[in-house]
């Protein structure tokens, strides 16, 4: 049993008294079932539920405000001299807390230690009474919770006499000093005494639960238990969850029925009716508006707070597998990452190596697809999709990643390396599919106007004004095929520079490019040398281009030097010789 802070329980104004530390000395603990050590103080110990706390230590905003209806502090004097004696070491009780403070501290302020080693202060307001009596109050609750149950009731009745001296009219703080004396003489075993004082309060403060409660527990312990059973049931009227009224109204229900009979009910005194407004719990106002959406607010950053400390927690899981070479696991982790942050850039590349690791490219490749829709500039997003490419044996996919890493950063030496290995793969390849295919003769006619037009080598007939993409790579091919630069030349001078890059998009290779190279030079250079900067000019903007161009082999780049040297050097009102550096630059 503790002291009570307020009488709460009865549907009056709830008061707060501001006490050091935060929790309040003997505040009451609604969670604490009196059934535990040291209860009631007598032979039959009953389990009692929450509501019989002990004592009230009563305070409000009021900071010790108060008015007496006499108006003089003259009227402290008992109380005050009884406070004084003990102070001085003369109470005949002997030494209490409010000494040792005072002994040790030697101020009105002091703060003391309670049994757990925390401090209170003793002068803190309680409600509307005087700052004597106040203290008085609290001096009992801090010796109540310490189990000096004798020296707390005799600070209570100190209260309660400067209480009646001083004339100040405030009912509600004489209830509790009431029924914390009362709490002192149940845990004494004085339940005749505990129940006068009980009434007293009740009288003041009807329909207070604590010591209503409290009358309760004395009566049953004196065997009255009628008047017991109508207190239990005042008590649940007030508060329905009241653990220990239950118990003890079905043990009492047991007990009337074997000493009364079936019509134990008709012996019963009246149990009285309790106002809605002395009522807890009984209606519950549905929240508010703006409750619910600080309740959903919270709730929102509570969740986003436990899934960020989850995700941060899986993450460095994985990446700990992957140090361990246990890509597998990791891959898992990596995973979970994702449901929680499904647009994290970085979880995608990481799981992306996990893929690689372990030879799933088509999966590894997806993941740096992803990564690079997130950020299109991520360097280990391209770097890892192109190891992906060389495993699914795109090569030239591969070497175009790759150049986009060294062109962000030309110092990653791995991307150097690979590129060197692909650009030979991609060579290789090229040329098996070149060998593998079987070569023929493609008839292609020219047609001007009405009439059909070829120009014609061996078994070669080249139609000199395509009009699709298709038409221009079977005549392109065919030239190839016989070798006819001069066939290429004649296509090229039919052609619109501007619709190179299109007609080439889907034929374009390192042969395609040295077999035009060879035709510009061999026949158009000297005829049209600005022809010739009009095609050079439009075809590296063909799809492409830089990753065929970067495969040809270094005699086929000096023959393009020499071709843009012998630009430079023809005669043109077209271009500068500026103009041609510019453009070499973007060959060679």
């Amino acid at each position: 049993m503790e002291v009570e802070d307020s009488n709460s329980n009865h549907g009056t104004e709830q008061k707060v008294c501001p006490v050091e530390p935060s929790q309040p000395v003997g505040g009451e603990d609604g969670s604490a079932a009196p059934a535990e050590k040291g209860d009631m103080g007598n032979a039959q110990k009953k389990p009692h539920g929450r509501g019989d706390g002990g004592p009230h230590s009563e305070s409000n905003s009021h900071h010790g405000h108060w008015k007496g209806k006499g108006g003089s502090s003259d009227k402290y004097k008992a109380s005050q001299e009884a406070k004084d004696k003990e102070a001085n070491g003369t109470s005949k009780r002997g030494s209490t807390a409010s000494v040792q403070a005072d002994q040790s501290g030697g101020s009105k302020g002091t703060l003391l230690g309670g049994s757990a080693g925390e401090t209170v202060n003793l002068d803190a307001p309680c409600g509307a009474l005087p700052p004597p009596l106040a203290r008085l109050k609290n001096e009992g609750n801090l010796l109540f919770k310490n189990g000096q149950f004798a020296d707390a009731l005799e600070k209570y009745s100190h209260a309660i006499q400067g209480y009646t001296e001083s004339g100040i009219d405030s009912p509600e703080d004489l209830c509790i000093l009431y029924s914390n004396r009362a709490a002192c003489y149940l845990k004494d075993g004085n339940s005749q005494d505990c129940i006068q004082d009980c009434t007293k309060a009740l009288e003041l403060q009807p329909f207070s639960l604590k010591p209503l409660l409290r009358r309760a527990m004395a009566y049953e312990t004196l065997e009255r238990y009628r008047k017991a059973y109508v207190d239990y049931k005042t008590v649940l009227q007030i508060d329905t969850s009241v653990q220990a009224a239950h118990d003890s109204v079905n043990r009492i229900t047991r007990l009337l029925i074997e000493q009364d009979g079936p019509e134990w009910r008709e012996n019963l005194p009246e149990i009285p009716l309790v106002p809605l407004s002395a009522q807890q719990h009984h209606i519950k106002e549905p929240p508010s508006a703006e409750v619910l959406q600080a309740r959903a607010e919270k709730a929102a950053r509570d969740a986003e707070r436990k899934a960020e400390v989850l995700f941060t927690a899986l993450k460095q899981e994985g990446n700990d597998f992957v140090k361990k070479g246990q890509h597998q696991d990791a891959l898992g982790k990596y995973t979970e990452c994702l449901k929680i942050k499904p647009e994290e850039c970085v979880i995608y590349t990481n799981r992306a190596l996990c893929y690689l690791k372990l030879e799933r490219f088509t999966e590894a490749k997806q993941d740096c697809d992803a990564a690079l829709k997130l950020e299109p500039t991520n360097k280990k997003a391209f770097y890892r999709r192109a190891l992906a490419n060389k495993g699914l044996k795109d090569y030239l996919a591969c070497s175009s990643d790759l150049q986009e890493v060294l062109q962000q950063d030309p110092n990653v030496q791995e991307a150097e390396k690979e590129l060197e290995e692909v650009t030979v793969l991609l060579r290789q390849s090229l040329a098996d599919a070149s060998s593998a295919k079987p070569r023929r003769t493609v008839p292609i006619i020219e047609i001007d106007g009405d009439e059909q037009s070829s120009c014609t080598g061996e078994d070669i007939s080249i139609n000199l004004h395509p009009t699709n993409s298709q038409e221009f790579g079977q005549a392109l091919n065919a030239a190839c095929s016989g070798k006819n630069t001069a066939a290429c030349a004649d296509l090229l001078a039919s052609t619109d520079p501007q619709l190179l890059p299109q007609y080439l998009s889907t034929y374009l290779n390192g042969h395609t490019i040295s077999f035009i190279m060879q035709a510009l030079d061999s026949h158009l250079l000297e005829k049209d040398p600005n022809l010739v900067y009009q095609h050079l000019s439009y075809l590296h903007s063909t799809d492409r281009f830089s990753v065929v161009l970067m495969m040809l082999p270094k005699e086929e780049h000096h023959h393009m030097t020499q071709l843009f040297e012998r630009l430079s050097a023809a005669e043109s009102t077209e271009y500068t010789k500026n103009d041609v550096q510019n453009l070499a630059n973007k060959y060679i």
